[in-house]
């Protein structure tokens, strides 16, 4: 493979073709004429940009020829898109923005066409990671769950897992730096493993995204779009620390990133440490503590017609598994049992551009070594060695009219191996190939459809482990799955402000290992599970509604969802004990899910600084027999009032404040091994702002979340069966500094 792309370089450097292009313009406001400074100009597919200066003056240089999409963005102005045509050796291109109350538009990565929200056939939420920290929240997991339609499945505060739509585990895929993450992550207790520190936002697609990612995206897709480069003949760098009263918690990084004309590079670091966390009842929940070490970095290349980048990011965490409310203690490092966690990320992408087409080439490599100690042991109860590789090329044809195609290949090659004296899943070799073509057509600037096929083939080959006949044994694995999968959507503009989205796909899942082969007790779960290796692949159907309105003042949303799973994998007791576990068996049967979330947002005039923010959610899950399926989440409602303001002089220039209350109603449509969890308020408060002292500016925020301690426990806490509650009062201190 690494000969294979070493040639396909060598092809791509070789048939470059240097035009010298470039684009230049100047930025005003449509109403006064007068430019605008700090204006961003940025070419998606190019990666290249530029910001306007103090005279509204921009240009952005060796640009291939060829017709590429632009994307101009202010902050309080509207965004522009739209196509231009490089053909000149100077470029001129000069536009006037109009002021907006509405907030800035950003450009949808995880979709294969990076286009605008607004022009996007498939719904996709986006989350930028600095408006979460404004929110308080301690780590990545956290702040996801703070996405409409997103929940999490936590062990304390240091592990947890994205729930979309009532869909974890293997069935959200997580994709950074642009490749999937691989890291075990089939476990109850198994955290996301990603550091926030240089991850600049999120983007979540909820439903099926098989065509575009392959299996284990039938639940829907978290991609974290990693911090960008800085902009050419330029180096910048910053220091963010963030402290937590609840958990006497410090998180700091440090990064700084240069580039010339071609070259670029990024460094970022970063530590995190907790001490146990308290309760809404003042009790600190034993051997919640963790660290986290992360480092960052990246380095990357920019030619006319070629760009090359190549990250690398290291996290090192030490989890402990919290099981009591016992000794209380503000020790840092975790006791027994803990876990430790190296994750080792490597990925190049590169792309070669032609005058009417691209070739993208995204490479992998991911290296997850999970090691679990237990009391009275001696060295690593549990370890596992998880090596991934992966591979992704994707080639755009020539358009044709209102036509933009792609097509492509993907797929991984991965290792498990174990050196502990347990085993929760056997030595294994999975395999995985798809192939894909997708369609955006463009009718007009009413209507667009995207249209897609893909077919995908994995095999898991996994050893022998034990005796046969013995308590524990796996016997041998070999075996295939394949699944073909579709989707259609459409998006019409029913007039300026209104936007309506119908999107129909399929998705499938192939069963994991510990699905086919359990056999012994999960300690994480204290529970012995036995699996079932004649399970199929999971297949789905999800119907998708989207309608949202929005104007200068007033915004409402409107999303809902039907989602048949055809041989449902779940995993429930059947009466039996083995050394006083129960156990637990995996079982296939039909199931569906259907909700959705709806919201309104008002910004009245002439109060544009003024926000009033209400969204609800809502997922029903069962199987087809009736029962209830697990780990649905409650429905909730959350209402935030905020105000904000943006000064272009002064020492203060732009500032925030927010209360928000949510409101979690009470599940009682569980699963036949789960109990009813009751409803509870959470209260938070924040501000914040950009201040300016000695000519520098910092970001200052504080929030309070649970302000009022509320004794509390979420339906997806793993801890409820101990009846340990949620995280109490947590006050949080944070400032950001250029340097």
């Amino acid at each position: 493979m690494n000969k294979i792309y070493f040639t396909l370089l060598l092809a791509m450097l070789s048939s470059l073709v240097y035009s010298q292009n470039s684009l230049t313009g100047t930025v005003t406001d449509v109403n006064n004429n007068l430019p605008l400074e700090q204006v961003s100009i940025y070419f998606p597919q190019l990666e290249k940009g530029a910001i306007t200066d103090a005279r509204g003056v921009y240009k952005i240089t060796n640009l291939p020829s060829g017709s590429y999409k632009i994307v101009v963005s202010y902050i309080g102005y509207q965004t522009v898109s739209k196509s231009i045509s490089i053909n000149s050796t100077e470029e001129i291109y000069d536009l006037s923005l109009n002021e907006s109350a509405i907030e800035m538009e950003e450009i949808i990565v995880s979709t294969p066409f990076h286009k605008l929200q607004s022009e996007n056939v498939m719904k996709v939420e986006y989350a930028n990671i600095a408006d979460l920290k404004t929110k308080g929240s301690i780590t990545l997991a956290d702040g996801i769950a703070r996405i409409a339609g997103v929940e999490s499945v936590s062990t304390g505060i240091g592990i947890g897992k994205p729930v979309i739509r009532g869909l974890n585990a293997n069935r959200v895929l997580v994709y950074t730096q642009g490749i999937r993450l691989e890291n075990q992550q089939f476990g109850d207790e198994h955290g996301l493993g990603v550091n926030d520190a240089g991850i600049e936002s999120i983007e979540v697609i909820k439903g099926p995204a098989s065509l575009l990612y392959g299996s284990d995206a039938m639940g829907g897709v978290l991609y974290l779009n990693p911090e960008k480069f800085s902009l050419p003949n330029s180096t910048e760098g910053d220091i963010n620390l963030n402290y937590f009263t609840n958990t006497q918690g410090l998180t700091a990084n440090a990064g700084v990133k240069a580039a010339t004309e071609h070259f670029r590079f990024l460094l970022r670091g970063a530590l995190t440490t907790h001490t146990d966390y308290k309760t809404g009842s003042n009790e600190r929940v034993t051997n919640s503590r963790f660290k986290e070490y992360d480092i960052k970095t990246g380095i990357g290349y920019q030619a006319t017609n070629f760009k090359t980048e190549v990250r690398y990011n290291y996290n090192n965490s030490n989890l402990g598994i919290p099981e009591e409310i016992g000794n209380q203690s503000t020790d840092r490092s975790p006791i027994e049992p803990n876990q430790t966690i190296d994750n080792h990320i490597l990925s190049s992408k590169s792309s070669l551009l032609f005058d009417a087409s691209s070739l993208d080439v995204t490479l992998g490599y991911t290296s997850n070594i999970r090691k679990e100690f237990e009391e009275g042991e001696d060295g690593a109860a549990l370890h596992m060695n998880l090596n991934t590789f992966n591979y992704n090329v994707q080639y755009h044809t020539p358009k044709y009219g209102p036509l933009e195609t792609i097509v492509g290949i993907q797929g991984l090659h991965q290792t498990n191996s174990n050196f502990g004296e347990e085993l929760l899943v056997p030595d294994a070799i999975t395999n995985d190939i798809g192939f894909f073509g997708t369609s955006h057509i463009h009718l007009n600037d009413f209507n667009d459809i995207q249209v897609g096929l893909r077919y995908d083939h994995r095999t898991i080959k996994g050893d022998a482990n034990g005796i046969s006949g013995e308590e524990g044994y796996i016997a041998a694995l070999d075996r295939d799955f394949s699944s073909f999968n579709a989707a259609l959507g459409y998006k019409a503009n029913f007039a300026d402000n209104l936007i309506a989205r119908v999107n129909l796909a399929t998705g499938f899942r192939a069963p994991n290992l510990a699905e086919l082969t359990s056999n012994g007790v999960h300690e994480g779960t204290n529970r012995y599970e036995i699996g079932n290796t004649n399970l199929k692949n999971e297949q789905n159907l999800q119907t998708d509604v989207a309608l949202e309105y929005k104007n200068q003042h007033f915004e409402v949303f409107v999303n809902g969802f039907y989602n048949t799973i055809n041989d449902y994998v779940f995993i429930a007791p059947n009466g039996d004990e083995i050394d006083e576990n129960q156990v637990f068996v995996y079982n296939q049967q039909d199931a569906y899910l259907y909700g959705g979330e709806a919201g309104i947002h008002i910004h009245p005039h002439p109060l544009d600084w003024l926000h009033f923010e209400s969204s609800f959610q809502t997922v029903r899950g069962k199987l087809k027999d009736g029962d209830n399926l697990p780990l649905i989440p409650a429905n909730s409602i959350t209402n935030t009032l905020r105000g904000e303001f943006t000064k272009r002089n002064g020492w203060i220039t732009s500032g925030y404040t927010f209360i928000t209350l949510k409101s979690v109603f009470q599940q009682d449509k569980i699963s036949l091994f789960e109990t009813t969890t009751e409803g509870y308020n959470l209260l938070s408060v924040g501000l914040g702002g950009t201040v300016t002292i000695f000519n520098n500016p910092m970001d200052l925020r504080i929030s309070g979340n649970n302000l009022l301690n509320k004794n509390y426990v979420s339906h997806l806490s793993r801890l409820k069966y101990d009846a340990i509650g949620n995280i109490g009062r947590n006050i949080s201190i944070g400032i950001s500094v250029p340097l």
